[in-house]
């Protein structure tokens, strides 16, 4: 390993310093996860005191359009707000199409599947997912694959974390999809929300804050052009000398007899 491939004490200190902000920032943060759960808590709570498919999912759907609009007039990121108002628009579409208002909640369970089998695939494939995620936000994108092995360790047991615990929720959601009523499908969904998500954002931070530091190859990329570009300047500039030092070169005035 050479000594820019090598994470110095100072910078794995900063890399623990800030791996909580950029996983919160890369999942949403806080108000990332209220906005996942706001539209759903207003679909079951309309139905439970109604009963009514249609109003429930019109008012799911009303609620994460404002959450991004808030978010436009605000000026800020809407990267996850727009993915909360896809996911309650394919629930809506479901549940009409089905006619059964518990299948509004059916594309987001089998998407919660479906990521933890990503999350498990891409570890025993010797590419954690997390990874692939994170790997950008600390600006180390694959360097971590085969110059950082302590890093790679790190990120197979977040994954595997991630994995496990989204299947453990699934494992919950799945025989309540069959045997329980809307309602209660519902507040169960809304309660399995955060908790899962908290516990694996801390898993993955404790994992990562023990971890090497990341290896930063935008700044390496960034010192390899400048030192690139001094040996040019250099390489010009000893070109100028040796021109000038040859009897007849353009430059060198000759006498007149």
């Amino acid at each position: 390993m050479t000594s820019l491939e090598k994470p110095t004490e100072d910078a794995q200190q900063d890399s623990r310093a800030v791996t909580e902000a950029a996983l919160f920032e890369a999942f949403g943060g806080v108000r990332g996860m209220v906005e996942t759960v706001v539209p759903g808590l207003f679909f079951v709570t309309v139905f439970t005191i109604n009963k009514d498919l249609h109003w429930s999912a019109i008012t799911a759907l009303a609620v994460s359009l404002v959450l991004v609009a808030v978010r436009l007039v605000m000026r800020d990121t809407v990267k996850h707000a727009f993915s909360g108002v896809f996911g309650v628009a394919f629930g809506v579409v479901f549940a009409m199409m089905t006619g059964n208002a518990k299948d509004f909640y059916l594309p987001g369970m089998l998407y919660t599947l479906g990521l933890a089998l990503a999350y498990i695939v891409t570890t025993l494939a010797g590419v954690p997912l997390i990874g692939l995620m994170l790997g950008p936000v600390f600006k180390e994108n694959l360097s971590w694959r085969t110059r950082n092995p302590g890093r790679k360790k790190a990120y197979t047991k977040a994954s595997w974390a991630w994995g496990l615990i989204l299947l453990a929720k699934c494992a919950i959601l799945f025989p309540l999809y069959w045997w329980a009523n809307t309602a209660q499908l519902g507040w169960v969904l809304i309660a399995l929300k955060i908790p899962p998500f908290l516990l694996a954002v801390w898993l993955t931070w404790v994992f990562l804050a023990k971890a090497p530091a990341p290896i930063d190859v935008f700044a390496e990329m960034e010192a390899e052009e400048k030192a690139e570009e001094e040996r040019k300047t250099a390489a010009t500039a000893a070109e100028g000398h040796s021109a000038q030092g040859v009897p007849g070169a353009p430059g060198r005035h000759r006498r007149d007899a």
